[in-house]
């Protein structure tokens, strides 16, 4: 890294609180030199309280853009002077690009998700898919799979200021795919375990799993779980998640989220730099691989 930092590097962030477990800084700086990109990655915690002065500081410093993770996907927008049509559509925003001090965001983790699926012979199209979250990254994940051509997806979430996020995902699911799109309330158990029954795929898109989240399952045991299902974590900072732990015991395929955060990424990347991330060279130096 010493090495080819010059006057001329320019800065990219990750925006988030938590942060100090993310793989992306790793990932992004270990590209960049693969690549000749003249960038740096840093990471910085930064929370929804202070989510305002961060994008005014990529501004004052000219820094080449940002990744925005939790708790600030959702509100980060309201402070940048234009959001791509997908950010739009979720309402929420993973990626930041500064062309000369004009705030683009734009959102990465569907398309990541769901390059993820296929680089891991996942294939959910014209499937039933049921995911547990309406947050920033969850809605990103329904609206991409429903454009892509999943069948049907059922949505959970408690009932938090997210679940009305999540009925309007619904309703955009409806209204502009040809994805049949339904919404549930994760304390009904019942309801939980019959979407899962007849699913081909289902994803954990909330926290549950990372820090200080590590022992927490949105599933309440293995009895909800079949071989036959495939089970996704959107987390990746504990790898095995008590939930997966639960469905590798039925012996379900599980994936952990690398291979989102991997793919998103390289979305990111693509958009700073205007050159496509070196994916195989990544995931060996890395080491990454989709289960545990």
């Amino acid at each position: 890294m010493a090495e080819r930092i010059t006057g001329h590097t320019e800065l990219i962030g990750l925006m988030a609180y938590p942060i100090r477990h993310s793989s992306s800084p790793a990932m992004q700086n270990e590209a960049f030199a693969e690549v000749g990109a003249d960038y740096a990655y840093l990471a910085f915690e930064v929370g929804a309280d202070e989510i305002e002065d961060a994008v005014k500081a990529i501004r004052t410093l000219k820094m080449r853009g940002s990744n925005v993770s939790m708790p600030n996907k959702t509100l980060v927008g309201q402070y940048l002077d234009e959001l791509d049509p997908a950010a739009e559509l979720c309402g929420a925003v993973n990626t930041i690009v500064n062309d000369n001090g004009h705030l683009k965001g734009y959102i990465t983790d569907g398309i990541g998700f769901m390059a993820a699926m296929k680089d891991n012979d996942i294939d959910p199209i014209g499937k039933k898919m049921t995911i547990v979250g309406a947050g920033g990254a969850a809605t990103a994940i329904e609206i991409q799979a429903a454009l892509d051509g999943v069948a049907e997806i059922s949505i959970f979430n408690i009932k938090d200021k997210f679940y009305e996020v999540g009925e309007e995902t619904v309703k955009k699911i409806n209204e502009n795919t040809k994805c049949k799109a339904k919404m549930f309330d994760l304390a009904d158990t019942e309801a939980l375990r019959a979407e899962m029954a007849d699913s081909y795929l289902f994803v954990n898109a909330t926290g549950a799993g990372m820090k200080p989240l590590e022992d927490v399952s949105v599933v309440p045991d293995k009895s909800f779980f079949r071989p036959e299902l495939i089970v996704v974590d959107v987390p990746y900072g504990t790898l095995l998640t008590k939930m997966r732990k639960m469905a590798k015991e039925v012996g379900c395929k599980t994936m952990n989220g690398l291979g989102m955060m991997l793919f998103q990424g390289a979305a990111g990347f693509k958009l700073w730099t205007g050159k496509e991330m070196p994916i195989e060279h990544m995931k060996e130096v890395l080491g990454i691989s989709y289960d545990d």
